[in-house]
């Protein structure tokens, strides 16, 4: 039998988690069928593939999507489920089977990672309607680009971070990160910044903008404690104090204990933009898309998600 959502087309990039999910794979096809349900399978190969299949999956008339892997899968699925700005069907229903490295964007609807878990969660009825950022800057050549994020996007130091983590080999894991981390703590600019938000203007020493549609990142950190995904608006977060400062904040963060700060300006809002010179990078959903100029908005309950 099929799902209330109808037959599933499943995204996989097995390569995701350092090879985890193609690993995983038996198992969450074997619990799927145990639940009795219709899908298929498209295997992604490189970048960009991901969104391709789901865009590909729609225009054929398959209205029930599942990304299987982590962020970075789900960035391209969900990118793949527009054009533009507009959603290519908007009863297509986005269902996630987090298997990756990074699986912020399940944490915050409480989204399970066992393959029984998850093939009995995808065999359910129950959907929400979640908001979708929307980033515009200048692509690494410097030409205008535009890309959609579900999670959450950064500028400046969190987005170095990402980058110079990239350098590395996946079997390090969370080690990546922390190299990042401290590579990138003296070597990011903090420029000051005119940053824009609902049409008020505010000049700071930028240290780290985070643009937030949920609530967790960079591995389970709990950076956006009250961002609702729904609700219009996104968590906006300035971080304008010293740099050496960043490594003082980290497990606050984690916890989601870090606000208030008095190096943290905090908005809801629902547009974002900055020009900061010398420019600063951009990243979404953690993966690195370019530089600023950047401007945020958001798609209000743009995307139907399986919960």
């Amino acid at each position: 039998m099929s799902s209330p959502h109808g037959p599933m087309r499943l995204i996989v990039n097995p390569r995701a988690g350092r090879g985890i999910v193609g690993k995983t794979m038996p198992e969450l096809t074997d619990a799927l069928r145990g639940q009795g349900l219709q899908f298929d399978v498209v295997e992604t190969k490189g970048a960009r593939q991901a969104s391709q299949a789901a865009t590909e999956a729609l225009r054929h008339g398959i209205r029930y999507l599942v990304a299987v892997g982590g962020d970075g899968t789900v960035h391209e699925v969900v990118n793949g489920m527009f054009d533009g700005t507009e959603a290519i069907a908007p009863d297509a229903v986005l269902g996630v089977a987090a298997a990756g490295s990074g699986c912020d964007f399940v944490r915050t609807f409480g989204l399970d990672r066992k393959p029984k878990v998850i093939a009995k969660h995808l065999a359910g009825d129950a959907t929400m309607d979640i908001d979708v950022g929307v980033v515009e800057y200048a692509d690494l050549d410097g030409k205008p680009a535009s890309s959609l994020f579900a999670n959450i996007a950064e500028v400046g130091y969190g987005a170095e971070v990402v980058r110079r983590a990239e350098r590395y080999p996946r079997w390090f894991g969370r080690l990546r990160y922390l190299i990042g981390a401290y590579s990138a703590i003296m070597r990011t600019p903090r420029p000051e910044t005119t940053v824009t938000v609902d049409h008020t203007s505010k000049t700071v020493p930028l240290v780290e903008l985070v643009v937030a549609n949920c609530q967790f990142f960079g591995g389970a950190m709990k950076v956006a404690p009250r961002a609702l995904p729904d609700d219009g608006k996104f968590n906006v977060q300035l971080y304008t104090g010293q740099r050496s400062q960043v490594f003082t904040l980290t497990m606050k963060i984690y916890r989601g204990e870090h606000l208030p700060h008095p190096d943290i300006t905090e908005y809801q809002s629902s547009t974002v933009s900055l020009t900061p010179d010398p420019a600063l990078l951009v990243e979404a959903d953690g993966e690195v898309l370019g530089t600023t100029p950047a401007q945020f908005r958001l798609l209000p309950r743009a995307l139907r998600l399986k919960i």
